[in-house]
C-alpha cells in the first residue's frame, strides 16, 4: 500500500473519524494491505468493514484489530479500532483505490478482458513484466467491484506496473472498473458465451467488453484480437494505438509456425513489425498462444525490449489454481484441473489441449455444469460434448444434471465411451476404480459444479496410493 494516515483516509473519502482525534489520526499510518478480510489483516492494514449477504464485516473489526490492522473504514461507529466513517463502504473503498492511482504517476496500468483468459493472461502478463520492475497483478480472480480496488491497494511507491483483471456480468461494469483503475494499456481476448444468460446475447458482451478499449487515452494502446472479429472491431470505439494480435494475416503481432510438444506447450514464431523470435511456453494448452501474443503486445507497449518479454514467456509457469494446472501422479496418471470455471469456449480449448498432449494410456474428459449460459445451454453443452467425440477422447464422463446433454452429444462426436453420474462422489468412486497408469484426465466444469475439488481428490488418491 501506499502509505497513506488515517487523516489522509478521512479526507480522500469525505468521511468522519471515531475513535481517534483529528491530531491522533495523523500519526496512524496505514501502510500494510487493505482487507476486506479480517483474517488478512496485519500490522499497518486498513480494514473495509464491507457488508455483504451472508455477513456484516462491521462484526469482525476486533478480529482486525487482534490480527494488526490499525484503523477500519465502516458506515457505522464501532468500538475496537479507530474508523472512518462514510455513508457508503464501496464508495469509499473506491474512493481510497483510486487516490493510490493518482498518487503513482510512475505507474503503468494495463486492464485486461475477455470472456475467457483473463485470469491465465493476467498471471502470465504479471511474470513477465516482473522481470523489469516491480508488478501488482490480482490474486486468482480478483476482477470486480471489490477485486480491483484491493488490487489497487497493493500499490507502492516503488511499483511499476499494475495489471488489472476486469470482469462484467453486465452492460457499465467493466466502464465502472475503468474510473477505479484508469489504463494506459487495453487487453481485449475475445468475446465468448460466458455469462451469455446474463447478457442475452453475443452482441451485448461485445459491447460490454467494448468498454475497456473505450476508455483508454489517445496516447493508450489498445491490444485487440484480430482472430475474434467481434474484438477486432473495438478498434472502432477508441481513440487509442491499435495492436491486432492473432494467427490470422490480419495481425500485428502475429503467430506462425505454431506447434505443440508432447507435454501439450505450443512454440510458435511470434513476427512483429519491432522484430521476429521464435516463443517456447511453459504453459499447457494451444490457446496460451493467443494469450502470449497479447502479453508480449502489451509488455512492449509498456516499454519491455523483444527478447526480454520473451525469456520472460519462457520462463513463467501456472500462478492461479485450477486454471490448466497439470500433475503426473506417481502412479503415472496426468491430471488436468482446469475446473476453475467454464463455459463452451474455454471448455473446447481444454480438449484441445489434452487431445494435443502424448497419452500411454487412455484420455478422460470429465465434464461438469456449465453456469450461466441461459436459453442455449442444452444446446452448447451438447456441442461441447461433440467436441470431445470428435476430438477422440477414449471416456467421457457427464457429471450432475446440468451437464446431461454433453453425453449424447458426445455420442454423436463419437467419443469412445460415454457414461453420466449423478454428482462429484460418483465421479469420484468411478474415478478411483477405473484410472490406469499413463491415463490423462481432464476436469473441467463452472465453478460452482465443484469439479475442481474432485480433481484435487484425484491428485491425492494416486500419491496416497
Amino acid at each position: 500500500m501506499t502509505p497513506m494516515t488515517l487523516a489522509a483516509v478521512a479526507d480522500v473519502t469525505g468521511g468522519r473519524l471515531h475513535g481517534a482525534t483529528p491530531e491522533q489520526a495523523a500519526d496512524i499510518l496505514i501502510d500494510a494491505d487493505v482487507v476486506t478480510d479480517s483474517r488478512e489483516a496485519r500490522p499497518g492494514s486498513l480494514y473495509v468493514a464491507r457488508i455483504g449477504e451472508q455477513a456484516d464485516g462491521h462484526d469482525f473489526v476486533p478480529g482486525a484489530a487482534r490480527a494488526g490492522a490499525v484503523a477500519a473504514l465502516t458506515t457505522r461507529e464501532v468500538e475496537g479500532l479507530p474508523c472512518v466513517v462514510v455513508p457508503d463502504e464501496q464508495a469509499g473503498f473506491v474512493a481510497i483505490a483510486r487516490h493510490v492511482i493518482d498518487s503513482s504517476p510512475q505507474l503503468t496500468v494495463i486492464g485486461i478482458t475477455g470472456s475467457s483468459g483473463k485470469t491465465s493472461t493476467k498471471d502470465l502478463l504479471g511474470a513477465v513484466l516482473a522481470t523489469a520492475g516491480e508488478t501488482v497483478s490480482p490474486i486468482g480472480s480478483y476482477n470486480s467491484e471489490v477485486g480491483v480496488p484491493l488490487t489497487v491497494c497493493r500499490v507502492t511507491p516503488q511499483t511499476r506496473h499494475l495489471v488489472v483483471e476486469m470482469g462484467a456480468r453486465g452492460i457499465g461494469h467493466i466502464e465502472y472498473l475503468t474510473r477505479i483503475a484508469p489504463p494506459d494499456i487495453g487487453i481485449v481476448l475475445n468475446v465468448g458465451h460466458a455469462h451469455v444468460g446474463e447478457f442475452g446475447s453475443l452482441e451485448a458482451v461485445a459491447r460490454a467488453k467494448g468498454e475497456l478499449p473505450a476508455s483508454l487515452p489517445a496516447a493508450g494502446v489498445a491490444v485487440l484480437n484480430a482472430d475474434d472479429h467481434r474484438v477486432a472491431a473495438m478498434s472502432e470505439v477508441t481513440d487509442a494505438k491499435v495492436l491486432l494480435v492473432g494467427e490470422g494475416e490480419g495481425a500485428t503481432v502475429r503467430a506462425t509456425e505454431v506447434v505443440i510438444d508432447d507435454g501439450g506447450r505450443p512454440r510458435f514464431t511470434l513476427q512483429a513489425p519491432f522484430g521476429s523470435a521464435r516463443v517456447e511456453l511453459g504453459l499447457v494448452g494451444r490457446h496460451h498462444v493467443g494469450n502470449a501474443l497479447a502479453v508480449f503486445a502489451a509488455a512492449h507497449a509498456a516499454g519491455m525490449a523483444p527478447e526480454e518479454i520473451v525469456a520472460g514467456l519462457a520462463a513463467a509457469g501456472p500462478v492461479s489454481r485450477w486454471r490448466m494446472e497439470v500433475t503426473t501422479r506417481p502412479d503415472g496418471v496426468v491430471v488436468v484441473n482446469d475446473a476453475y470455471n467454464a463455459n463452451p469456449d474455454s471448455a473446447s480449448a481444454a480438449l484441445r489441449s489434452v487431445a494435443g498432449m502424448s497419452a500411454r494410456g487412455r484420455r478422460w474428459a470429465v465434464l461438469g455444469g456449465m453456469l450461466e449460459l441461459g436459453g442455449d445451454s442444452d444446446a452448447l453443452h451438447e456441442q461441447v460434448g461433440r467436441e470431445a467425440g470428435e476430438l477422440g477422447m477414449d471416456e467421457v464422463l457427464v457429471v450432475g444434471d446440468v451437464a446431461a446433454p454433453v453425453a449424447p452429444g458426445a455420442r454423436a462426436g463419437g467419443a469412445g465411451r460415454v457414461r453420466t453420474v449423478p454428482d462429484a462422489a460418483a465421479a469420484e468412486a468411478l474415478l478411483v476404480e477405473e484410472l490406469a497408469p499413463g491415463d490423462v484426465v481432464l476436469f473441467k466444469s463452472s465453478r460452482d459444479s465443484g469439479l475442481r475439488w474432485l480433481g484435487d481428490r484425484i491428485v491425492e488418491r494416486g500419491s496416497a496410493s
